[in-house]
């Protein structure tokens, strides 16, 4: 198995979504872009949808992924990351990619840097490959809370003051 250094940016011309490569490229454009349509189009619209990812547990459900990433991009922490380090398997109608997301988020007016390990399934749907799991794991227990408060933190309206103006 040839391990891919190039990463995968969303940068990346689209092109066929029936290829694996593209439908990566679609998921890390969709992300980077905030673009919660094409999130949307990226994931299978099945309740056989699963994502364990650092900031939202085991979600199970259609719905989950559209939710999941509203949050995130609605969030002020700015996370970018791209696919990196990675190899892709798989069989006609299934296929899966294991590697590393690297990347950046705002904690505050602080960038901090990402890695996280990751694995990503696709099955062939109607012509072109639709996700149905995303399992995502940071190693680092403090860096984990990190992230996780720097999202949520981020996500939160501002509080009112309660000095008179």
């Amino acid at each position: 198995m040839n391990l891919i250094q190039e990463p995968i940016t969303g940068n990346e011309p689209l092109g066929d979504l029936d290829q694996p490569r593209q439908a990566l490229t679609q998921f890390y454009r969709a992300f980077n872009t905030r673009d919660l349509n094409m999130m949307d189009e990226n994931f299978a619209d099945s309740d056989a949808v699963a994502i364990d990812n650092p900031l939202g547990g085991i979600r199970r459900g259609a719905d989950q992924p559209h939710k999941m990433y509203e949050a995130v991009f609605k969030s002020t922490a700015d996370v970018h990351v791209e696919f990196v380090d990675y190899t892709i398997h798989g069989t006609e109608d299934v296929f899966w990619a294991v590697g590393r997301e690297r990347g950046t988020y705002r904690d505050g007016k602080v960038v901090r840097d990402l890695d996280i390990r990751t694995t990503r399934i696709f099955q062939r749907m109607d012509g072109r490959w639709r996700q149905m799991h995303h399992h995502g794991s940071i190693e680092d227990a403090k860096r984990l809370g990190d992230y996780q408060n720097a999202v949520a933190q981020g996500s939160r309206p501002p509080r009112e003051s309660s000095r008179p103006q």
